[in-house]
């Protein structure tokens, strides 16, 4: 097997290309041969030790992964040898061969592509439960995405308007707009990269003018930072903002902001909602497989890097220069 190992804390420019034994399934975990492999901004973090999980060295990044089952362990009979699956794994991804928990798998669909299935439950189980279980959007309501052209963002937007939701992609650049507007957009909203007291103002009453008189009923922000201010000035009364990622550093946040709107602060932490949760997060699979099903969903990938170059696609994601999904591919 080959892995691209993370030896010691780092950037992208750290990973090693390795060669090793394929490993054996131990009691409750299948080997899966990886035909390809999500890229996430967690693994930007993961390798430099700024994440909220810090495996021993050595270890692959990659959190995601799809493929077919090649040997089960002791204890499992819902798998067997030749089947197509996914696996969140949350690292140990960047290899040929990977031991997972069974219970970690997910048959795919006959018509769901490796590329799709790995870029598939991260971003869009993340949106799906922030969406549903922590925004409680309701259609009609009107939907604010920060980071929207990323790979959770555009997530968003489809199920934004799969919900039957108004939705407001905001991003920095024109090609991330027009890319947003593809998926499905119902406005766009350009921010600039450096965010002063004058561009906070600005950007609130570029929201509040999109928006309307009543404001943005959930925002849904996986960029945080300064941006996060000049939304919460933007909400609707009982509006709901849900925290999902700090690429652009940690907000502080004025609490009268959420006073005065009667609007609540909501976390978004979906990796832990699944073992807290694991019967809402088994139908909220179901429902993405049926969403996919029905072309309501379908990952976005605009970039496809072989596992030697996990450093570009790494570098991609950690540079917030890429637009929808990211993936890593063995063959």
């Amino acid at each position: 097997m080959h892995a691209m190992l993370s030896t010691k804390p780092g950037g992208p420019d750290t990973l090693e290309w390795t060669e090793g034994p394929t490993p054996t399934p131990k009691k409750s975990e299948v080997l899966i041969a990886v035909k390809a492999a999500g890229v996430n901004f967690p693994d930007t973090l993961i390798i430099r030790d700024l994440y909220q999980m810090r495996p021993p060295r050595p270890f692959a990044p990659g959190g995601e992964v799809a493929g077919v089952i090649e040997a089960v362990g002791e204890n499992v009979s819902h798998l067997q040898p030749g089947d197509r699956v996914l696996a969140m794994t949350g690292f140990g991804g960047f290899t040929t061969h990977l031991c997972a928990a069974a219970n970690a798998c997910v048959k795919l669909p006959d018509t769901m592509p490796f590329d799709e299935a790995a870029c598939f439950l991260f971003t869009y189980g993340t949106s799906h439960y922030a969406l549903k279980n922590r925004g409680e959007l309701q259609s009609g309501e009107t939907l604010l995405i920060l980071g929207a052209a990323g790979g959770v963002g555009a997530a968003a937007i489809e199920l934004g308007k799969a919900a039957g939701a108004r939705v407001i992609a905001a991003v920095s650049s024109d090609e991330k707009a027009a890319f947003c507007k593809e998926l499905g957009a119902d406005e766009t909203i350009m921010y600039p990269r450096d965010m002063d007291k004058a561009a906070q103002k600005a950007l609130s009453a570029e929201i509040k003018r999109v928006a309307g008189p009543d404001g943005v009923d959930v925002a849904y922000d996986a960029v945080g930072g300064a941006y996060a201010e000049p939304v919460i000035r933007s909400m609707a009364w009982g509006g709901r903002y849900l925290v999902v990622g700090f690429p652009a550093g940690i907000p502080s946040i004025p609490l009268n902001l959420t006073l005065l709107k009667s609007c609540q602060i909501v976390g978004v932490f979906w990796g832990a909602s699944i073992y807290r949760a694991p019967d809402d997060h088994a139908q909220n699979v179901r429902e993405l497989f049926e969403m996919y099903g029905k072309e309501q969903i379908k990952p976005q990938i605009t970039a496809r890097f072989p596992l030697k170059d996990a450093e570009q696609a790494l570098n991609r994601i950690a540079e917030r220069k890429a637009t929808g999904k990211v993936v890593l591919t063995m063959d």
